[in-house]
């Protein structure tokens, strides 16, 4: 069955002939990293982020597994480790579907209009509910201390072949990178 490593091969062709930066983890076409801006009128706008794209041995028959890198606040996406809630992808998935779709309607549609209903991160879809406002200030905040575009180009998850940086030191590092700039 050739067919769905050929489907691989061209939704990931156009996927970087578009105007995404598409980063390869290895030299197979089944995991790799894409850098997304936060969609205009919207919170996010301004917030680049980096996104881990793992493609199953099933695609297109299967969706895709998505995550974020950087940290983003929003009720459906875990904080801790980035993985998306996202009905369209996990369940409603079809081979009609490519990867460009992801990044050109469901990931913005995501964050245009979050679900609190079905939260992976209870904490904001609460602030989202309660407080709208308050949510947005705090998406903005997250935007500005972790999405930021020198932030995905230097993130230590790009997994180079000599990883620098523990998880620990990354996060020391960047709290003295933050603390630095509160003070102005």
């Amino acid at each position: 069955m050739s067919s769905p490593s050929k489907r691989r091969e061209m939704d990931l062709m156009k996927l970087m002939m578009s105007d995404y930066k598409v980063e390869m983890v290895n030299d197979g076409m089944q995991e790799f990293y894409v850098e997304f801006n936060g969609p205009k009128d919207s919170p996010y706008h301004g917030g680049v982020w980096k996104i881990r794209v793992e493609l199953p041995d099933a695609y297109p028959y299967k969706s895709p597994s998505i995550g974020f890198i950087n940290k983003i606040y929003h009720p459906n996406v875990d904080e801790m480790c980035g993985s998306v809630c996202l009905d369209v992808i996990n369940q409603t998935w079809s081979p009609m579907f490519d990867l460009v779709n992801v990044f050109e309607v469901f990931l913005p549609q995501l964050l245009l209009y979050p679900n609190p209903s079905d939260p992976l991160n209870g904490e904001a879809a609460a602030l989202m509910m309660r407080d709208r406002t308050s949510y947005e200030q705090r998406v903005k905040e997250y935007c500005e201390k972790y999405a930021k575009p020198e932030d995905i180009g230097a993130a230590p998850e790009e997994k180079s072949s000599d990883e620098e940086l523990s998880e620990d030191e990354y996060a020391a590092s960047d709290d003295e990178e933050i603390a630095g700039k509160a003070d102005p």
